[in-house]
């Protein structure tokens, strides 16, 4: 796939695997609208995208602001007449007592992150691509939104959410010259995952998983689920008994 002219708006670009991906696309020569909230970052980011041989520019936005998303992506359209790309990306780990014991407005905030979040996105540049009949929705939800985890209510619902809405938007633009693809990542080192005291199974260096994620892009998956050996076993957790999902997922401490 060439790069080269593509325009991409990318959320949570400012750390993991947002900065993973807006190095690796601006590699490959991608104008990149780069969105976050911390500036500094999104700044120090710009900086190595042209450096990499791709542009970046700052566009620092709180994703759940719907407002301030429709600026950024005017904003970026504007300059660039186009957005060939979304990502959304923008996560936040919930990983902490007050959202593991349910506090509504803990749980709000992980489902307003992920989910809505990307709705904000969605709603701010599909009306421009189907204008164009072209375009391509990138979602990185989580092997989290199979089924339900201990200890990880709001963050399972919420990548589930955002697993349903881009596979329901899929349904009402795949005949209207717009792509969708749903990335379903497994535990990837990162600074939400790098403070957990207990070992998460079949655990990927960022390094290693970005080229999964650029692949599903570049061939416009479907749906692209890793790695195969924990995509598999969540997979078979879809069609146990209730007694026997509760019976082993129920022992696990990797969100501890």
């Amino acid at each position: 796939m060439d790069w080269k002219g593509k325009v991409v708006l990318l959320t949570g670009a400012s750390s993991g695997i947002g900065e993973g991906l807006a190095l690796a696309l601006a590699g490959r020569g991608a104008t990149l609208g780069l969105l976050a909230r911390r500036e500094d970052l999104l700044t120090e980011l710009a900086s190595k995208c042209e450096s990499a041989g791709g542009k970046g520019h700052p566009l620092p936005t709180d994703v759940t602001d719907a407002d301030a998303v429709q600026n950024a992506a005017d904003r970026l359209q504007t300059e660039f007449g186009h957005i060939d790309l979304l990502i959304a990306n923008a996560g936040i780990g919930g990983n902490d007592e007050v959202t593991r014991s349910y506090g509504p407005a803990a749980v709000k905030k992980v489902v307003d992150v992920h989910l809505l979040g990307a709705v904000n996105a969605v709603h701010a540049v599909v009306p421009r691509m189907l204008d164009r009949r072209s375009g391509h929705l990138v979602a990185i939800s989580s092997l989290a939104g199979f089924r339900g985890l201990p200890r990880s209510a709001a963050y399972c619902a919420s990548k589930a959410g955002m697993t349903a809405f881009f596979e329901s938007v899929r349904l009402d633009v795949k005949s209207k010259g717009i792509d969708v693809t749903i990335i379903q990542p497994g535990f990837i080192r990162t600074p939400l995952t790098a403070a957990r005291a207990n070992k998460m199974p079949y655990l990927m260096e960022l390094e290693d998983a970005i080229p999964y994620f650029i692949s599903a892009i570049e061939r416009k998956k479907y749906f692209s689920a890793f790695p195969w050996q924990l995509a598999t076993l969540v997979r078979a957790g879809k069609f146990m008994p209730v007694w026997l999902y509760d019976r082993i997922s129920g022992s696990t401490r990797f969100r501890e």
